[in-house]
């Protein structure tokens, strides 16, 4: 599976699964660290969990590896590492003090979430 499907995959997951505030930037002109970065928020610590749990899970049933996870046991920011895709799940508290996307969007780098709009036009 290629890098930007990888992290359509991911934010297919995190949004069926309830997260907020979905975004995916490619930054893999922009940085080293990796390729893709999506972006989500749960409404408590306790989603906030559940939902890095529900990535892991999904992925690994596919035999996607995670190489890291940070973050867990506050459940505030939590960060899981896939090698061309970091996953950035925040409370709301943390992902509005952090704002990622001001340090990371160029403008031209945030990924259309193709399966949002078919929510749009099937409501």
């Amino acid at each position: 599976m290629d890098q930007s499907t990888l992290a359509l995959k991911i934010a297919r997951i995190l949004y069926d699964k309830k997260a907020l505030d979905l975004t995916v930037l490619h930054v893999g002109h922009l940085t080293v660290i990796t390729d893709y970065m999506v972006i989500a928020t749960g409404r408590s610590s306790l989603q906030v969990k559940a939902l890095a749990d529900d990535v892991d899970e999904a992925l690994a049933m596919e035999g996607i590896s995670l190489r890291a996870r940070e973050g867990t046991g506050e459940g505030r920011w939590i960060v899981l590492d896939y090698g061309t895709v970091l996953v950035h799940i925040f409370h709301p508290e943390d992902r509005q003090f952090y704002h990622l996307e001001r340090l990371w969007e160029d403008g031209q780098n945030r990924m259309a979430l193709p399966f949002m709009d078919e929510e749009s036009v099937h409501a």
